[in-house]
């Protein structure tokens, strides 16, 4: 099975910017683990990060069809994009959200999430580690949906 880690505006900066609020592991360390887990599983992973909400648009649309799932942390567009929350509904693709940081312990305008009324779950606060436990929760989610079939 296939899954897709998608990074909104701003995670290429992760371990320069504000380490007090999202550490000093960098994206591709963390995506280094991740793929190290995903494999451990029996998943492939592929990973995707842009600044621009129409080329997540379109990557989310690309995967139609080609993955089972979708880990999304869409950065500040999470509290923005209708667009991205619509790509996600059309492709119907499970989805987990994920952030590095407790959205809801920082400014309001991050307490509301246009993505997670429709996530199979979401994971928010843990740091870095916030990826491997959306990528755990994402494929027991998976692994239940085959076993229900």
């Amino acid at each position: 099975m296939s899954l897709l880690l998608i990074n909104g505006p701003n995670l290429n900066l992760l371990g320069q910017r504000e380490p007090g609020i999202y550490g000093m592991d960098t994206l591709k360390s963390i995506e280094s683990r991740l793929h190290e887990l995903a494999k451990a599983e029996g998943f492939e992973l592929e990973c995707f990060q842009s600044n621009v909400e129409g080329e997540l648009v379109n990557r989310i649309h690309q995967a139609f069809g080609k993955v089972q799932g979708i880990l999304i942390n869409a950065g500040a567009y999470t509290h923005t994009s209708i667009a991205i929350r619509d790509s996600l509904l059309g492709v119907s693709i499970p989805y987990v959200e994920l952030h590095l940081s407790n959205t809801y312990s920082r400014e309001p305008f991050r307490h509301h999430s246009y993505l997670s009324d429709k996530a199979v779950g979401l994971v928010s606060g843990f740091g870095p580690i916030s990826y491997q436990l959306a990528l755990q929760g994402l494929i027991n989610y998976l692994r239940m949906s085959q076993q229900n079939k």
